[in-house]
């Protein structure tokens, strides 16, 4: 009786082992198909990832060159569910048909109709949509070739008048609102776009000088400024492998020359008390106003600026219909850059309507300039063909 017993359970084993009853899960599998998803979707483009190598881009072990441009916006705030796919395909299309490898958009210009917030800064709701237009809008990147360097921020969220100008400001002067913004929004953005390398940088905020120097801004001290761009560079390192910047409108608090590096990695790891809080490279704006005070970046290399080249240092944001005033054609600034050491350009242009058709602002000004500097160093502009 024991012995019949026993072979039937010897057989009831044997049926489950053949029926996957101990089947274990593969290592290739995932609990989460949305993780499984995210990580094989760019798959093909992995060696497109942009990495530092002492003040340089590399992309799959070659340098890289940013030459770009400033897309920062079609209609103001497009990615809260107004995004024209047509408009931006267009846009992605002609970058690349002239040579221009690398775009700055903002992908949140002001207000609370991407991330909602309450009158003391907690974060109460991401817009769905908005995740929905820059997987959409990434996904061009990617098709077109083209890197893009997400703006999350801009000084027009504190600005008076804004929609949730104090709401902002309660968030920034506050360390327990920062922490919510970061898990809330800056963690699941990395979560849903780091496997793409086209996204190849973070901007954590455009131009918060004015929200340090303007009452209208809120004059918010650098140290809560300096705090929140350490804690947003820590999660997107933590996150992702997608680098980070802040774009400041001068080089005034970007260097020891004049008022401080607000932005050092010793500033950031001490007001963060966190060894990820840094920026991967420096990028600041120019225009000529600033050329009195702070000097001129096309004669020389970024150390004449007054900014340490301990990494890669781009100019993000310059004019591109200002030959008369500097003297220099849009091919003459990317040269004069490229040669001195800087690590990129990005002109400024913005959107226009005629009769009905959207354009860039002096848009053949910039393309003819990234055309004739495509010809002096298409392999750093284009490392892989």
């Amino acid at each position: 009786m024991k012995k019949t017993r026993l072979l039937a359970l010897l057989f009831i084993l044997t049926l489950c082992v053949m029926a996957g009853c101990g089947k274990k899960k593969k290592k290739s599998e995932s609990a989460d198909p949305d993780v499984t998803e995210a990580v094989n979707e760019y798959s093909e483009y992995s060696a497109y990832r942009v990495s530092v190598s002492g003040t340089k881009f590399v992309v799959d072990g070659k340098q890289l060159w940013l030459c770009g441009i400033n897309t920062p916006w079609q209609k103001w705030n497009d990615f809260s569910g107004n995004m024209d796919v047509q408009f931006w395909e267009k846009t992605f299309k002609d970058l690349a048909d002239n040579h221009i490898n690398s775009t700055r958009i903002w992908v949140n210009c002001n207000g609370l109709g991407i991330v909602k917030l309450d009158a003391q800064g907690n974060v109460t709701e991401i817009n769905s949509k908005h995740f929905d237009n820059l997987k959409t809008l990434f996904d061009l990147a990617a098709k077109y070739k083209i890197y893009v360097m997400p703006t999350l921020l801009s000084f027009d969220h504190f600005k008076a008048g804004n929609q949730g100008a104090t709401y902002w400001r309660a968030l920034i002067n506050d360390k327990e609102k920062v922490a919510q913004y970061c898990d809330k929004y800056v963690k699941e953005f990395c979560k849903r776009f780091s496997s793409n390398p086209f996204v190849f940088a973070v901007d954590v905020m455009n131009e918060p000088d004015w929200v340090n120097e303007n009452a209208e801004c809120g004059q918010i001290s650098w140290d809560n400024l300096s705090y929140f761009f350490g804690q947003v560079a820590a999660c997107v390192h933590e996150n992702s492998k997608m680098l980070v910047t802040v774009g400041l409108g001068m080089n005034k608090y970007n260097s020891d020359k004049f008022e401080g590096n607000k932005l050092s990695d010793t500033n950031l790891k001490a007001l963060t008390e966190n060894v990820n809080s840094r920026l991967d490279f420096y990028s600041p704006h120019f225009y000529m106003w600033m050329k009195q005070w702070f000097g001129f970046p096309f004669d020389g290399d970024p150390a004449n600026y007054g900014i340490e080249m301990d990494r890669p240092v781009i100019l993000a944001e310059t004019a591109n219909d200002d030959e008369s005033e500097t003297g220099l054609t849009n091919y003459q600034k990317y040269k004069a850059l490229y040669d001195n050491g800087w690590a990129g350009l990005m002109f400024w242009t913005e959107p226009k309507q005629t009769n009905g058709v959207w354009s860039w602002y002096c848009f053949d000004f910039t393309a003819q300039g990234a055309n004739d500097m495509y010809k002096e160093i298409p392999d750093l502009i284009r490392p892989i063909k």
